[in-house]
């Protein structure tokens, strides 16, 4: 047959009926139980695993919080107390340590450099710092010299989340606190509230001021270190939605799918193609179509709404990549599954990888489960590039590194897969139906 013929759609509006007889009503299918059973059976278990993997990962952050990653940085330089072989700082900085009453906070002892390079690198959340003239400042207390309070400072790092460096920063204050607590009752216990002052004598009950500093800054256009989460979910999203789109739009120019806008059916003439040259045609087109998407989004997020944002041509090419790696994915997974693709697409992309990316809530405040989908899922790999960018100088040890090895993997493991899948269909001559429309 000459592929002339196939030229003009299959296209029709619902203005008459297409068959002789009486037409179904909706009343009477809808005492049929078989057509009620995959629809509330499916709804109800996508319903219910949602709100269980959604709300189990934020339910309890505070239960949940093991290991955070802060530092103490001991400077100080004052001479030990009479009696004691070491000073203040350092016995705190040992005691703080060596606490394990919880196991909420990962102290690390670090020096101020040390301690500085990992908040610039997103290593810890905050830390602790005792000043250099902490024993001093504390001892003059017991004397007239005291000119001001002692104090530790809790240095904060926004870049990893408001939630992170807000529990790092409470964990720290509190530590503090404690600390200071304990330098009263000794410096108490040896008289030194009889020998000071009325009013010296009030404030070696809590000896010790606590300030709080930003230890590593971020701008202001940075949704108070949130920005970066809301950037990645963006690629995701076009991603797995762009490459839908892309697959359901080959299908129909294809003929594999009927097209119905309104009262208009279109079905057009079916193109003959195995399975696997479709996966490759939607494929290239998904690596041509995340070109345009990738410099929409970021001409929307920081061109017009004005994100803060460095190392732009860097976080085009990563941004064109982790979105181009889930749209691989994506067609790989539909590729395999056919119908149900999209909802285990769904799953992988989104569903799995929103509460274990670590973007929102650290992962040191998930439960276990959330930390080990976070070894692999995409979200958790792609969000730590789009930080390192945005707010740590592009360090390739801030998780830039890691995103751009997880892409490479992500993205051959797709097209592998994909491949995979698609030429063993042709092999065993499983060809795609191509169901023609009644006359």
């Amino acid at each position: 047959m000459d592929d002339d013929t196939h030229d003009t759609d299959d296209t029709t509006a619902d203005r008459a009926p297409r068959h002789n007889g009486a037409e179904a009503r909706a009343s009477a299918l809808l005492r049929r139980p078989k057509l009620w059973l995959v629809p509330t059976v499916l709804t109800g278990l996508l319903a219910l695993l949602l709100s269980l993997l959604y709300m189990g990962g934020i339910i309890s952050p505070n239960r949940d919080l093991r290991h955070l990653p802060i530092a103490i940085v001991n400077e100080d330089q004052g001479k030990p107390p009479a009696g004691q072989r070491q000073n203040l700082g350092t016995r705190l900085a040992e005691t703080v340590v060596a606490d394990t009453s919880s196991d909420k906070a990962d102290w690390r002892r670090l020096t101020r450099a040390q301690a500085q390079d990992e908040l610039d690198s997103g290593k810890i959340y905050g830390a602790l710092l005792v000043p250099a003239n902490f024993s001093d400042s504390v001892a003059a207390l017991t004397t007239t010299r005291a000119t001001e309070r002692p104090t530790m400072t809790v240095l904060t790092n926004p870049g990893m989340g408001s939630l992170g460096s807000s529990l790092a920063s409470r964990i720290a204050t509190a530590a503090a606190q404690q600390s200071s607590q304990a330098i009263g009752k000794e410096l108490k216990a040896a008289g030194a509230d009889k020998e000071a002052g009325s009013t010296t004598g009030l404030l070696l009950s809590d000896p010790v001021g606590i300030t709080t500093e930003v230890g590593h800054p971020i701008g202001d256009n940075s949704g108070l270190g949130l920005s970066a989460f809301y950037y990645t979910l963006l690629l995701v999203l076009a991603g797995f939605l762009g490459a839908n789109l892309i697959s359901m739009g080959v299908d129909t120019a294809l003929g594999y799918a009927d097209s119905e806008i309104g009262p208009w059916h279109t079905r057009r003439p079916t193109v003959p193609i195995s399975r696997t040259q479709t996966l490759l045609l939607k494929m290239a087109m998904t690596a041509g179509i995340t070109v345009l998407t990738t410099t929409l989004i970021m001409l929307a997020t920081i061109a017009i709404l004005g994100m803060d944002a460095t190392h732009l041509p860097l976080l085009w090419i990563f941004s064109y990549c982790a979105s181009l790696a889930v749209g691989l994915g994506v067609q790989a997974i539909n590729a395999a599954f056919g119908g149900i693709g999209q909802l285990v697409s769904m799953f992988v992309f989104i569903v799995l990888g929103l509460p274990s990316s670590g973007a929102t809530i650290p992962l040191e405040a998930v439960p276990a489960f959330y930390r080990f989908l976070g070894i692999f899922e995409p979200m958790r790999q792609l969000s730590g590039g789009v930080r390192s960018i945005l707010f740590f100088d592009a360090r390739a040890d801030a998780g830039l590194a890691r995103a751009w090895i997880m892409i490479a993997i992500g993205s051959a493991v797709a097209v592998a897969f994909g491949f995979a899948m698609t030429r063993y269909y042709d092999r065993k001559g499983l060809h795609r139906m191509t169901p023609q429309p009644s006359p």
